[in-house]
């Protein structure tokens, strides 16, 4: 199975399940729904199924109705196999949906036809990024609320991204499936349908009547700053894009949730409300107060005295990988030494939304932190396999502005 991969690499085989755990009423439903057709066979034994389209290949499949017949197991291999074997690109994601029972997020972007010679790839990876970042704003809003996340929560949404499948991409970039495991994903597929109804609303909210205070409301639902940019780079070049659900056949529906979810449509008269509406997310964001943990891995100011500047890697207390901190002489001297002995140290401070949450400010009450020998051996560790950390210390420029090497 292909995890999520932002490029377009070669995709590897499809596990085939074992015949006896396929359910015959699941495989029925997926060929289904993925465009097979069922051609006759005996009435309440089994069903004769053809893939879609021209790549038939003499390919039919024979799925009995239950597994009350004696030759139902024989023909539900043959099925599998069958299923393996066939040229159909749907024949995969079928075999997707029986290894893991899945839900279905199907991206369609309608773009015009290509110019002769333009890569398709190109259509690909475009679709393939604005998939990717609408399912990073689902699992983000599934961490918890914001109308702007920037760093926050965004290493667990990441680790979440491990879990979806990717299927083929469709001719032309046009066309993508992604398949959310149940047993990882339902939060997040549920929030995220919640979420671009409720976003699709606030648009058609702004376009009616000019204002802005449905994108409000709608954080509640899910929707953010990382959602409106999402749903504006699969908007963008195209005529309009959509985004389909369809739940898992085997797990069925989440209780109080449709059968069959309506699709959600966007166009490119959209774009102005999304795009004011993610610079109002972005802007109206406040800081937030915190009193984090972490261990030093960077340390600059300009001399051998004063105040510096600090880079945490965080252990505790923020929904971000890294924060950076502006200490007083005295608080950069106990970070420096704290580095220097293996410990992290703990500081409070309002962690700013300007430069996506990863700065703290009014930084007071800089103290080390003591921890357990195999715990201090262990950030020791992770330190000196840092090589780099004395490198860009005394090498290069900060993001923002250029420091000497660390003199703590």
């Amino acid at each position: 199975m292909d995890r999520y991969r932002p490029t377009d690499e070669p995709v590897p085989a499809v596990p085939t399940p074992p015949p006896d755990e396929v359910d015959p009423a699941v495989l029925g439903a997926l060929l289904a729904r993925h465009g097979w057709r069922r051609r006759g066979g005996a009435v309440g034994r089994y069903a004769r199924w053809t893939p879609p389209g021209d790549l038939t290949g003499g390919t039919s499949l024979l799925v009995p109705e239950s597994r009350e017949f004696p030759d139902s197991g024989d023909l539900l291999g043959e099925a599998v196999t069958a299923l393996a074997h066939s040229a159909a690109p749907s024949a995969r994601e079928v075999l997707i949906g029986l290894a893991v029972p899945s839900d279905e997020i199907r991206w369609r972007r309608e773009v015009p036809e290509p110019r002769t010679g333009a890569p398709a790839w190109t259509a690909q990876e475009r679709l393939r990024a604005a998939a990717r970042a609408t399912l990073l704003a689902g699992a983000l809003a599934a961490q918890g609320r914001a109308g702007y996340y920037g760093a926050r929560h965004r290493r667990e949404a990441e680790a979440w991204l491990e879990h979806v499948l990717i299927g083929p991409a469709g001719p032309g970039g046009r066309e993508l499936t992604v398949f959310v495991p149940v047993e990882h994903g339902r939060a997040v597929t549920g929030t995220l349908l919640r979420a671009l109804y409720a976003l699709r609303d606030a648009v058609d909210y702004q376009r009616a009547t000019g204002g802005m205070e449905a994108f409000d409301a709608a954080v509640e639902a899910g929707v953010s700053h990382e959602l409106t940019e999402a749903v504006v780079a699969l908007v963008e070049g195209t005529e309009g894009a959509r985004v389909a659900l369809e739940w898992s056949p085997g797990a069925g529906p989440p209780h109080g949730s449709a059968i069959r979810p309506e699709p959600v449509e966007f166009s490119p008269g959209d774009l102005p409300a999304l795009r004011e509406a993610g610079s109002r997310y972005e802007q109206a964001e406040p800081s937030v107060p915190v009193r984090v943990t972490g261990a030093v891995v960077r340390l600059r100011r300009t001399g051998p005295g004063g105040p510096g500047s600090v880079r945490l890697r965080v252990l505790a207390g923020a929904e971000v990988a890294q924060v950076r901190i502006a200490l007083e002489e005295d608080d950069y001297r106990i970070a420096g030494h704290a580095h220097l002995v293996g410990l992290p140290i703990r500081v409070s401070g309002r962690l700013e939304s300007r430069g996506g949450f990863r700065r703290i400010t009014g930084a007071r009450d800089v103290t080390p932190v003591q921890v357990d020998e195999a715990e201090r051996d262990r950030l020791l560790k992770s330190l000196q396999e840092n090589l780099d950390f004395f490198e860009e210390a005394c090498g290069g420029p900060e993001e923002e502005h250029g420091d000497g090497c660390p003199e703590p």
